[in-house]
């Protein structure tokens, strides 16, 4: 624990993919500018710290994943602190700010921060400091680093509260009383998602963790023929401005290449989430015509003597590699190209200055280079600032130096969402762009974050297929960009369609004329339960399903399933099924033709088809999106919901589909009840609560 003298205040980060982590460090690295010191945990680290007993002021910045869980690290902590037996009063001592992050594209935004916050509070806990619910979606800066400067006044003004407290009485009824009596001592910052009312003033220095960066001291001058900033030019105000940039990060990491051999670790050692299973891929599907604007693939896989389980609406984790020419290019930029193969050992560095400093748990002890970068590393992701302000240090070139500055600076806050965050740049576009800036290897494992596994939904029903698992997905591609000079492809998307290409041929299938071919490759994977997108207990529950382009891959399942309880319980009562698709053009990528089977057979009660991009020569043009075609079924999609209490599932991407849906209902509930709107999303709250809509939405 840290000195009382020395100010302390309690400092827990709650992180998924190590955002969280990341700004409880920068606040962590702040703190001694202002007098304070951090006691920093992560929230799992549930023996070093107390909070039954914690009498300093607590600030928890934690992130949210799924569909609106607390992250992994939480979850034991959620758990304890959801206690029902706990009683009001249970944190009546505790003092705390929370920092939220999130994802506004997705319905339950900054959910996992709220729960805590919510539950802090009905167990007595008070704030010192508003809530802060900082969103990714337009760029967690926005939120984030005005409630960081905000903070140190509010943790100040608490700790010099509490210190006059404890002067009057050391007895526990006077600190209540004085609580209640006393002002609540917050430095009020009104901060939410709605970041067009958020106005960053330029501050100057901010003490010791910021630097002043005076025109005087740089030498670039963006050209004159350049009207418009860039990745690479500012124009004023930025480029004439004194820039406040982030305090450099403390190096931590060291890195030894070592002469012996040896073999790298088993995938499986990367992976903290459980069990991993090495499958083959036993066939491989072209769904989409050559012409179709995206390619979307079915793989099949044999779990068959594995332990694998699954429901259909469950979804399962792939473990996949960095693309190989751009981990080439970058052990090339890095000036390691013959050492790819060589050995290395990564440890932390001695007299580092990081508190608390370990190698990162996604990183061996010892491997080879290429496969750190291969295996290890998020090559692609988009650069944090102190990363950028890292940069800065390795950059010879003056002008782009500054640049970088600016990038990573206040004033540059808009530059670095329109040119970094929005167009996807990555470490490779940096490093092309600034052709001065020669990272070390050290740099990028203290900076890049963990390659994750990529989830996807299952397509098949272990009852109907035994010992196989489908999934199907769309090749994601990202055009080139004057930012991104080149076009890429999703990683692991990518990696799949390049691993089975040679596989997918042309030849007649039950599919229709779709590439089809059998495998003998291999994948790593493992599963991620679905605990609420399931079919209904009772079958004999009426259930509508909206699933547009590869959003149908769930109910794929969900009837392959049905199909086989109504062959083996003949005497079961079923409930009616309506399938809601969606696509381009009919002819080009509907997907699962065999749709028409299970309507044939009775699994499929109702099947409602639409197709965007093809024209019509009827009088009345056929609606185009599943939203429309739900409208038109407004009655029956009313009275399954209502009437019948039956179920609602959606599946599919969140910002061109999911909240058309989410509207099409409540304008359909509204309708039907003879209800206003705000009756009608009520309604659909409280569906959502009873778990009878359901979502499996990606942005």
């Amino acid at each position: 624990m840290c000195c009382e003298s020395k100010r302390r205040f309690l400092l827990l980060y709650a992180t998924q993919k190590g955002q969280a982590k990341a700004i409880a460090e920068e606040i962590w690295q702040q703190a001694g500018a202002h007098g304070l010191e951090a006691d920093m945990h992560c929230i799992s680290e549930m023996d070093k710290y107390n909070l039954e007993t914690e009498k300093d002021p607590v600030v928890i910045v934690i992130s949210t994943t799924g569909t609106g869980e607390p992250p992994d690290t939480a979850r034991k902590f959620v758990k304890k602190i959801q206690d029902k037996t706990l009683p009001p009063d249970h944190f009546a001592h505790l003092q705390y700010g929370l920092l939220g992050l999130g994802d506004s594209e997705y319905m339950f935004f900054c959910n996992g921060g709220r729960t805590v916050d919510r539950r802090l509070q009905e167990l007595g806990a008070q704030h010192f400091y508003d809530t802060g619910l900082a969103d990714d979606c337009v760029g967690l800066e926005l939120v984030v680093d005005p409630w960081i400067d905000g903070l140190w006044l509010a943790l100040k003004e608490a700790l010099q509260l509490q210190k006059e407290k404890e002067g009057m009485n050391n007895a526990v009824n006077a600190v209540s009383s004085s609580l209640s009596t006393v002002p609540h001592a917050v430095h009020e910052l009104k901060l939410t998602s709605e970041v067009q009312n958020l106005k960053l003033e330029d501050e100057g220095a901010r003490g010791s963790d910021t630097l002043s960066q005076k025109l005087d001291d740089i030498n670039h001058v963006a050209p004159a023929g350049d009207a418009e900033p860039s990745l690479v030019h500012s124009v004023p105000p930025v480029s004439q401005s004194a820039l406040n940039i982030p305090a450099l990060p403390p190096e931590y990491i060291e890195v030894e290449f070592q002469d012996t051999q040896g073999e790298n670790p088993h995938l499986s050692s990367l992976i903290s989430e459980g069990r991993t299973f090495e499958v083959p891929v036993t066939k491989a599907i072209l769904l989409t015509r050559e012409d179709a604007v995206k390619t979307a693939l079915l793989l099949e896989l044999d779990i068959a003597d594995t332990a694998f389980e699954y429901q259909p609406g469950d979804a399962f984790c792939v473990i996949c590699p960095n693309n190989v020419s751009e981990v080439e290019k970058l052990l090339q930029i890095l000036g390691l190209s013959e050492k790819g193969d060589d050995f290395v050992c990564v440890k932390v560095k001695q007299g580092t200055k990081k508190k608390g400093a370990v190698r990162p748990q996604h990183i061996p002890e010892r491997s080879t280079l290429k496969f750190i970068l291969t295996w290890c590393l998020e090559i692609r992701a988009i650069p944090k600032k102190a990363f950028l302000r890292a940069l800065v240090e390795c950059t010879s070139d003056a002008g782009e130096k500054r640049r970088l500055q600016e990038l990573c600076s206040r004033q540059g806050a808009s530059d670095y969402t329109h040119f970094i965050r929005d167009s996807h740049v990555c470490l490779l576009d940096l490093l092309h762009a600034f052709p001065s800036c020669k990272p070390s290897l050290s740099l990028l494992i203290e900076h890049l974050p963990k390659l994750q596994a990529r989830s996807y939904s299952v397509s098949s029903s272990d009852l109907y297929q035994p010992g196989r698992l489908c999934f199907v997905f769309n090749v994601v591609e990202f055009p080139a960009s004057p930012s991104r000079p080149v076009s890429r492809r999703g990683v692991c998307t990518g990696w799949l369609a390049e691993l089975v290409a040679p596989l997918l041929r042309p030849s007649k299938s039950s599919q229709g004329t779709k590439g089809e071919s059998s495998s003998t490759e291999k994948i790593s994977i493992f599963p991620r339960p679905n605990n609420a997108f399931h079919l209904p207990e009772d079958p004999s529950v009426p259930f509508i399903m909206v699933g547009p382009g590869t959003g149908i891959a769930p109910f794929i399942g969900f009837l392959q399933h049905r199909q086989k309880l109504r062959e083996q319980h003949t005497d079961w009562q079923f409930g009616e099924t309506w399938l809601f698709f969606g696509c381009r053009h009919q002819d080009r990528d509907y997907l699962f033709k065999q749709l028409q089977c299970f309507l044939k057979n009775g699994t499929l009660t109702h099947l409602k088809v639409c197709f965007s991009r093809d024209s019509s020569t009827v009088e009345v043009a056929p609606p185009k999106y599943v939203q429309d075609v739900l409208r038109l079924c407004a009655k029956e999609v009313a009275r399954v919901l209502l009437k019948e209490r039956g179920y609602f599932y959606v599946c599919g991407d969140k910002k061109h589909m999911a909240d058309d849906v989410s509207d099409a209902v409540v304008d359909i509930l509204s309708v039907e009840m003879e209800a206003d709107k705000l009756e009608a999303m009520k309604i659909l709250a409280m569906l959502r609560e009873a778990k009878r809509y359901l979502q499996d939405i990606w942005s």
